[in-house]
């Protein structure tokens, strides 16, 4: 008798979260580098008749981290980590719901991270676990 595991055929569904994963985490440690090394970091911002002082280097460093950390669990997942895998869900999660602060300032790069985080989620619940059997 076999041990081995007969895999579904959608192990490949997992390998695109943890390949996604580390192109997201790229993305956001660039995006977070950017901010960080920019010619300006702090902006003056009108709202409601009140001026505003925002710094975007915090915001840039949070990015960086957590870019750097999605690349890190991205490896992970590919290896087959359960830990990766929960890690990857939270992590893409959390990054998904920041990008929202980034919509009016460059829609199109937050919209297209919040879409590859839900693949990325969708990839790691459904699927994942076929890439421990591997």
């Amino acid at each position: 008798m076999s041990n081995v595991q007969k895999q579904s055929g959608w192990v490949g569904w997992a390998v695109f979260g943890g390949i996604v994963l580390i192109i997201v985490g790229v993305f956001n440690a660039l995006f977070g580098l950017a901010a960080i090394i920019g010619p300006s970091s702090a902006y003056f911002v009108t709202i409601t008749g009140s001026i505003w002082l925002v710094d975007v280097t915090t915001w840039g460093w949070w990015h960086l981290i957590v870019g750097l950390l999605i690349v890190l669990v991205g490896v992970f997942v590919l290896r087959g980590a359960t830990w990766a895998r929960i890690t990857g869900v939270v992590l893409v999660s959390i990054n998904a719901v920041s990008q929202f602060a980034s919509i009016p300032y460059s829609p199109w790069l937050a919209l297209t991270i919040i879409a590859l985080d839900l693949l990325v989620i969708f990839a790691l619940v459904v699927y994942g676990k076929e890439l421990q059997d591997r």
